[in-house]
This record gives C-alpha cells, structure tokens and sequence, in this order.
C-alpha cells in the first residue's frame, strides 16, 4: 500500500513563550522553536504500522520552506521511506483551500492508496484533510482512532464522536483520512536515526514543477484572513469550595441558581 502523510512544522509550545507581534495579527516568529505537529506524527505513526501489517511505502510531504526539511527528517528517521518538500513564494499565506489545492496538485502525479492527516494543526481548522479529499473526490473521514485494512481496496475504520461513542465504517481506496491523537503511540525518535537520514536528498516541488497557477494559492487567492488576535481577559478567579460533600452540593446549586442555571 502507498500511503501518503500530510504534515506541518508549527511552534512547540513546551519550548516557546508565545507573544502576539505589534500589529495584532500573528504571533512573533523570530526565535521560535519549532517540531512537528503534534497530530500529524500520530498519523506517520499510524502509516507505519499499516505498512508493517500489509507492505509497501510511506511518503510524508509537506508545504513550507527550507526549514521544513527538519520535520521531514525526522519522520523518515521515525521509519517514513520518503520526504518531499513543497516550496514556492508563491505559497506564501496560502489559506486551508489553498493549501489543499496545492497537495492536490502533487498526489496526482502520484499513486497513493491512502492520505493521511492529523485532525488539526496550529490554527485549529481541521480543514486541509477535508477539502483535500473533496478537490480529489475521495472518500472522507475524520477524528479516525482506528484503522483495519479488509482488503486491497477497503478499510474499516472507526472515528470519534460526541460523548465518547465511535462510528464504524467501511471506506473504499483511495481515500482520505485525519488522524485522531491518541489513535496509537508513536515511536521515539534517536539521534541515531536521525544522523542517518541526515544526508539523504529531499526531493522539492515548486508551483511550476505542479503545473500550478500561481494566482489559486497564496495569500492573494485566500478566501479568510487572519485579522485578529488577542489574548482574553482574565475573569474572576475560581471560587474554592470548603467542607463536606452535602454542605458543597448544596452551594454549588446555589450558584448554579444565582446565575439563572435553574429555574
């Protein structure tokens, strides 16, 4: 099986202090530690362990600049067979659709079986996976925590719903899929794998090398637009409950009450 991962390079927030710019509309990149989107290193994992059980390759791409090579790095270390970088200026502030033409333009000069997201990166739309899947008219599904192969050209997934239910389903090939964190644990990464891959060429793509017109991505063809961003005021703080479980219920309705909760 061919598979296909999507993935991101975004700011470590374990490593970072995140402060707004002047301008309010973006976050201060300079100095900023970076690694692999979280969700999207649940999905390599997941590949690698569909191929172990079935044969064939796994292929990470990603769209940035030359610092994404790091993240491609890694996962090839992780055990992915393939990196590819997808870089051109006329890239630059590509929005979810723009982002998703992009990677549909590169998966069809391929043959992948299978396309695989994380549920979401740093802005939290969760929308690359699905609008992906809609420019190639593949199947769809997200917030998938488990993944079994039927046959050559069916799985069997389950995905995550409200209140901690799952839906089954079977989907056929090729389809696309956004990986739920949590849906396996993903294996440490040495130094030592990650000096072996060190040297090994990346393979770029530019918007001509994808026969892409410039003028359907980047910043000029998005369709939304970051404008705003701003920390939250601090409301009041928690209010700590003393004594013993009666005496607590009985407050909490208070409260509840107080605030138009029951009536």
């Amino acid at each position: 099986m061919e598979i296909l991962v999507c993935a991101r390079r975004v700011p470590d927030t374990s490593e970072n202090e995140i402060e707004l710019n002047s301008a309010g509309n973006d976050i201060e990149h300079d100095e900023l530690v970076y690694s692999i989107n979280e969700a999207d290193n649940y999905a390599v994992e997941e590949a690698l362990q569909i191929v172990a059980r079935v044969g064939g390759n796994v292929t990470v791409v990603t769209v940035g600049g030359e610092g994404d090579e790091e993240v491609l790095r890694r996962e090839m270390a992780m055990g992915a067979n393939h990196g590819v970088l997808i870089t051109d200026d006329a890239f630059s502030g590509s929005d979810g659709r723009g982002i998703a033409t992009i990677l549909k333009a590169f998966v069809q000069k391929g043959n992948y079986d299978l396309i695989l997201t994380g549920v979401q990166a740093e802005a939290g739309g969760a929308q690359v996976g699905g609008m992906l899947s809609a420019l190639l008219d593949y199947p769809f599904a997200s917030l998938v925590n488990s993944i079994e192969v039927l046959d050559g050209r069916k799985l069997k997934i389950s995905r995550e719903i409200e209140g901690g239910n799952k839906e089954l389903h079977e989907i056929d090939l090729p389809c696309v899929l956004s990986i739920q964190t949590g849906i396996n644990e993903p294996r440490y990464v040495g130094m030592r794998g990650i000096r072996a891959v060190a040297s090994v060429p990346i393979p770029t793509f530019s918007a001509s090398e994808l026969a892409l017109d410039p003028s359907v991505v980047g910043e000029a063809a998005a369709k939304v637009k970051r404008v705003d961003y701003f920390v939250p005021a601090l409301g009041k703080g928690a209010e700590m409950l003393h004594g013993n479980r009666e005496e607590n219920v009985d407050r909490v309705l208070e409260l509840v009450a107080a605030k138009g909760g029951l009536k």
